[in-house]
């Protein structure tokens, strides 16, 4: 996609800066299937230190990352909680049941944020005729509910009750830094009560390919494993990790910008006549707003915005989702606005 497009269609669609580029043209590289490749494992090493773990693994994708963490957590027949709009559940290919043999028990959240109260109330009971809850996954922050961010408290409280039970909990953590950058708070802090968690690489951070897992030393050793059973041995990777660890490094520190005007673009949003918008639940980088009050659908509007140069995406007919991302600036969602506002007008005097 041509650089001239305004894409706020996720970020993922980030493009690797002119370092990242130098970097993977010079990278050290090894075979990393045999543990031998110097950039891969400076990377690994240094997702550990930050997350405060004993071990990290890089993956080509978060949906590997989630996808390991089920498999070691779980075994075949077992039910999985998230909240009904998670990834895991809605966005994974049904991997779950796939690689995995379990089911998902969906619950709905306001905001997205689950707690202690509603989870408890569907942890099977132990009864050998029912399929028994193996493991709980929170995801933060919650993409579809908008980007927001589960207070620590609420993280630290599930992760209690359900040790407390012998249930492991995964984060789904690929926005994991924009919950760190909201709540002004080390990740470290943020996630140390998980038994797991997988962040992206490629998202806010800014590397063109790549996810992180991260938890204990035995539990990365196994996750190997699972990693090579799944294709994701890549042999000389430290060409991918040597952007990753350019973006570890950097682009937590100018996530707040991306949050700056993602709010932005939301006031703005609430502005125009006929588009609907909670602007309690934008906390980050992911603005979702109503629009079946402009008479339109959501498709016809992105449409209308693409001849405009602009990309967006659609959640559902009455919903579109825009991202902001280190290639999205302050005046391009101005641009935006300017020009979501001449469509929803032009359509209001028809």
């Amino acid at each position: 996609m041509s650089n001239s497009w305004i894409d706020l269609r996720s970020d993922t669609v980030t493009l690797p800066s002119d370092e990242m580029r130098r970097a993977m043209a010079s990278a050290e590289v090894g075979d990393d299937v045999y543990g031998e490749d110097p950039t891969i494992n400076r990377l690994e090493a240094l997702a550990a230190e930050i997350f405060g773990r004993e071990a990290a693994m890089f993956v080509p994708s978060g949906t590997m990352g989630n996808q390991i963490a089920v498999k070691l957590h779980t075994r075949p027949g077992q039910e999985i909680l998230c909240e009904e709009r998670g990834h895991i559940f809605n966005y994974e290919m049904a991997m779950l049941g796939w690689f995995s043999g379990c089911i998902v028990r969906p619950i709905p959240a306001p905001l997205g944020i689950l707690f202690w109260d509603l989870l408890a109330s569907r942890i099977a009971p132990p009864t050998y005729y029912v399929a028994q809850t193996g493991l709980i996954a929170l995801e933060n922050t919650h993409n579809m509910a908008g980007g927001t961010v589960t207070p620590i408290a609420i993280m630290e409280d599930i992760c209690a009750q359900a040790h407390q039970l012998n249930l492991p909990v995964h984060l789904d953590g690929a926005r994991i830094f924009n919950a760190a950058a909201y709540l002004g708070k080390p990740v470290a802090e943020i996630t140390r009560a998980f038994d797991s968690v997988m962040f992206c690489l490629s998202k806010g951070l800014g590397a063109p390919v790549g996810s992180m897992l991260v938890g204990s030393a035995d539990f990365i050793q196994q996750a190997r494993s699972v990693r090579k059973a799944l294709g994701g041995g890549m042999r000389q990777a430290g060409i991918l990790a040597a952007a990753g660890l350019i973006a570890l490094e950097h682009g937590p520190t100018r996530l707040h910008e991306d949050h700056a005007n993602a709010r932005m673009l939301a006031e703005g949003l609430a502005a125009i006549p006929g588009i609907q918008i909670d602007l309690d639940t934008v906390q980050t980088n992911i603005v979702i707003c109503d629009v079946s009050g402009t008479g339109r659908s959501s498709t016809e509007i992105v449409a209308a915005l693409k001849t405009q140069g602009v990309l967006a995406g659609t959640v559902n007919p009455q919903q579109i989702r825009f991202v902001t991302h280190l290639n999205v600036s302050r005046a391009d969602c101005a641009q935006m606005l300017q020009g979501l506002r001449a469509i929803c007008e032009t359509r209001a005097s028809v």
